[in-house]
């Protein structure tokens, strides 16, 4: 998946490695598969699995963490931090986010990795639907997953199960990109 990330960035000209990333989180709702090890998100009014991405400036997936739908955004950030700049050579400097990761515990916790977070907040004289910076890559990641039906909902019994589904997915969703790409790179040859 890293890898087909990194010919998508060569081929839209871009470096390998992207200096920024986006964080996000969304909840599927359980299903008796998954029941055991669900928790409910008061927010969303669901019993399910949080899942929580960081994506890159064009939408490719970078890590990814599943917890039960109770845990906090704000509190997963160490753990994506680490795993951003695994899989990205420690060239990731800042990530956007929104405000579910205000404070001074995951601004702390992405800056041990070498992230900035940017906390991108909504204006204040909003009306109706508002289209944030940054922030909408990730939401049409989300959009993007949606299309697979397994991912619908929390199916699976581990949650390394569902890690490894969104990761077939989205491999899955950006190969067809690379041969557009490829096409490209042979017609300028």
């Amino acid at each position: 998946m890293h890898d087909l990330r990194m010919l998508l960035r060569l081929a839209d000209g871009r470096t390998p490695h992207p200096s920024a990333a986006i964080l996000d989180s969304r909840t599927l709702q359980s299903t008796p598969t998954s029941g055991a090890r669900a928790g409910y998100n008061g927010a969303k009014r669901k019993k399910g699995s949080k899942v929580h991405l960081a994506v890159d400036t064009l939408g490719n997936l970078l890590a990814l963490h599943v917890t039960p739908a109770n845990e906090q955004d704000r509190d997963q950030v160490g753990q994506l931090a680490e795993a951003i700049q695994d899989v990205s050579n420690q060239e990731v400097t800042l990530a956007y986010v929104d405000q579910g990761y205000t404070g001074q515990n995951p601004a702390n916790a992405a800056l041990e990795h070498g992230i900035t977070l940017d906390v991108v907040k909504l204006p204040e004289a909003k009306r109706g639907f508002v289209l944030l910076p940054r922030r909408w890559v990730v939401e049409r990641s989300f959009g993007w997953a949606a299309r697979f039906r397994r991912l619908a909902r929390d199916y699976e019994r581990l949650p390394e199960t569902l890690a490894g589904v969104h990761y077939l997915a989205f491999a899955c969703l950006r190969l067809p990109h690379l041969a557009d790409a490829m096409h490209i790179v042979q017609d300028r040859l």
